[in-house]
This record gives C-alpha cells, structure tokens and sequence, in this order.
C-alpha cells in the first residue's frame, strides 16, 4: 500500500511568495529617503557649480600660469618652471609691498572692530534716536565703492572740504593723499568710514542676544558695567568677534578700488599694498605669470590668517573647548 507524501516547499517558494501563493510586491526605488537626498543635492548644486566655476578652476589655472610667462603684446607663452618663485624671493619692492599691506591691515583691523563695538554698545541703549543713528551708520556700506571713493578723494585734497574745515579753526591742513605721513592713515580711515556699519550691525545683533537676567545678576553682586563688559558681554559676542574678525582681515587683504582711485600706490609706493602691486606687475607692465605668482602669494597668506583665526577660536570664543 502506497503512501502519501507530502509535497515539498522550496526555500526560494517560501521567500518568493506572499499571502495566499502570490508574490511580494518589490521594493521601489525612488524611496523617500533617497528623494529627500535628491532634493538636497538639487539644491546645493547651484552653489556647488558656482564654487566649481569661480573659485577652484580659477585657483587651478592661478597656479598653473605662476609656472609660465605670458606676454600678450608679444603673443608669446611659454614655461619657465619654478623662476617666477624665485623672482618673488628676490624682489627688492616685496618686503615694503608687505609692510604696507601689513600696516594697512593692522590698522583696518583693529579701528573696525573697535569704532563698530563701541557704536553697537552705544545704539543697544534705550536712547532716542537710536533708529536714525542706526541708519546713518549703515547706509555707507550699500553706497557704491568707487562713488565712496572718488567723494574723498575730493574731500581729502589740498584745497578740499576737509582742510577747508581746518582753516575755520585756523589749522593748516596737509595734503592728505600726497603726504608718506598722511597718506595711509587717510586710506585706512575712508575704508573704516565705509564698511563699519556693516560689523556694527552684526554686533548689534549680538548684543540684543545676550541675556538681560545675567547683567541683573551681575548687578546684584556689585559688578560694575565695566566688568560686566568683560566678564559678560564679551565671552557671549564672542562667536561674532570671531566671524567679524575673519571678515574684516580677509577684506583688508584684498582692498585695491580704495588705493587705485585715491592714491594709485604713492607717494613713493608708501599705498602699494599686495592686490595693487598684483595688478601693476600683471596689467601694467603685462607680466602676467608674475601676477598670477603674487596672487598665489596673496592666497596662502589669507589661507594662513585665516587657520591662525579659526584654531584661536578655541581659546577666546564662547562654547568652543
């Protein structure tokens, strides 16, 4: 007598079929996690292209004309290795191209930031007419630059408004734009006259995010306002110190309108900052390769500041270990 056996179920049936025999419906691709992805990368691709664009293949091709010389009267192009590196060290007008970027800067830096904090502490009082302070200070930085310029560039003349002003008082101004002791004090002062609404604002923003419960506090323990300056206001605003301070340095290290319109880098190249010594040697006397090697120069050293300011932050800014 027979028996019956009981049919046999594979192990792809069972992992194949579903309720009832029939088949699992497949996993379909466009998930919700990865749409999510998609628009994410959607979104960032136009910066992303533009950074590609503008910022990197224009560093690449920096770098590699700093190895060429390119004559464009001439229509010559050629590569010269490693020479215009050695031109940069043996240029006799670098080191006074670097000390007076380095004065320009310091000095930018340093009135910047100290005129925009004070401001921002004054107009964060509850004082009438705050608002229109606020506005005259700010409406500089969205005044077109070369306009900027080119009205101090008549105020700052022998016989222009501002020695005219002296001369009411019985002063006898100098020639502020044609004087090695004039000169890069009264650049350094139309750039801070210009842009230091701008880090007022931002301090200003800070200020208005701190904590009333802590200067009450402070009170209570008989701190002064002085030492609640430094003990309170200053650890707290301490992030934007840290972001206006980067801006501020960066900025310095590329101004060029500013020297070009009011002092084409004299007297005496005492103005000659880095960016305009670039466009003189690149523009000027059409020795491009050279120019592309100070750019390079000019980009490690913003790269180098830059790093310096950043691992600093450790040690002065609020909330970073």
């Amino acid at each position: 007598m027979k028996t019956l056996e009981r049919p046999r179920t594979s192990a792809a049936g069972k992992s194949g079929g579903g309720e009832g025999g029939r088949p699992r419906a497949e996993r379909p691709f466009w998930t919700a996690r990865r749409r999510d992805q998609l628009a994410g990368y959607l979104f960032i691709a136009p910066q992303l292209i533009g950074s590609v664009l503008f910022v990197l293949i224009p560093l690449g091709l920096v770098v590699w004309y700093s190895f060429h010389e390119w004559n464009v009267l001439a229509g010559t192009f050629h590569s010269v290795g490693g020479d215009n590196y050695q031109k940069l060290l043996d240029d006799p007008k670098l080191p006074g191209v670097l000390k007076s970027t380095a004065l320009f800067s310091i000095g930018l830096v340093v009135l910047n930031l100290t005129l925009a904090l004070a401001l921002a502490v004054l107009l964060n009082q509850k004082l009438r007419g705050s608002v229109v302070f606020r506005t005259l200070f700010f409406s500089p930085v969205v005044v077109s630059l070369v306009a900027w310029t080119i009205v101090w560039g008549f105020l700052l003349q022998k016989n222009g408004g501002i020695n005219a002003g002296l001369d009411m008082i019985g002063v006898e101004g100098p020639n502020w734009l044609r004087s090695e002791g004039t000169s890069m004090a009264s650049v350094i002062v139309v750039q801070v006259f210009k842009n230091v609404g701008l880090n007022m604002v931002l301090f200003l923003a800070a200020l208005q995010g701190v904590p009333k419960e802590l200067y009450e506090a402070a009170t209570m323990d008989g701190a002064g306002r002085w030492r609640q300056f430094w003990k309170i206001t200053m650890p707290m605003i301490s992030p934007t110190v840290l972001l206006t301070s980067i801006i501020t340095v960066v900025g310095s290290l590329q101004v060029f309108a500013q020297i070009a319109v009011l002092t084409q880098g004299g007297p005496n190249s005492s103005t000659t900052v880095l960016v305009y010594y670039l466009y003189q040697q690149a523009f000027k006397f059409h020795h491009f390769g050279y120019g592309a090697t100070l750019s390079v120069l000019l980009f490690v050293i913003v790269l180098v500041l830059t790093v310096i300011q950043w691992q600093m932050r450790k040690k002065w800014v609020f909330h970073e270990s």
